[in-house]
């Protein structure tokens, strides 16, 4: 096992489906002063719609149908994001849900911190984990990656 260390100011991504942006933007609107000190990173209109609606810089990727899910997904694969809320809408079938699975699936094997819904993400964002360093347990992919077939 591998251990890698999440400073105090950690890189949050967001992502929400249309009909789940309200919720999210209104999640963080309320959050809003956990957010400082933080690298927000987000895709597309929701990015903007939180840039705009708390005030704070956020690096906008591009719409999750468009490649965005995928890039946040490559980021976490890289050791670039820290936590991710991803607020998914489950009623609805998405035209890029392999994008969707695909994501939340590679933030299990990197074993970052996720929240899918309102509850989860008030959990994640008022643990104390969120403002000191925390050291996260990796799963050692070596003999995975050395297999020989």
């Amino acid at each position: 096992m591998t251990y890698k260390t999440l400073s105090p100011n950690k890189k949050i991504a967001m992502v929400a489906h249309d009909h789940r942006k309200d919720d999210l933007v209104n999640w963080a609107l309320r959050n809003r002063d956990a957010f400082i000190g933080h690298e927000l990173l987000a895709t597309g209109t929701t990015g903007k719609l939180i840039e705009e609606r708390l005030n704070l810089p956020v690096r906008k990727l591009l719409s999750g149908p468009l490649g965005g899910d995928q890039q946040i997904g490559a980021l976490i694969a890289q050791g670039e994001i820290d936590v991710l809320i991803f607020f998914w809408d489950p009623m609805e079938a998405q035209p890029h849900d392999p994008d969707v699975k695909a994501l939340l699936r590679i933030g299990i094997v990197w074993n970052i911190p996720m929240a899918c819904d309102v509850a989860t993400a008030d959990f994640l964002i008022s643990s104390p984990h969120m403002q000191g360093n925390y050291k996260v347990a990796l799963t050692d992919y070596d003999e995975y990656k050395n297999r020989t077939f």
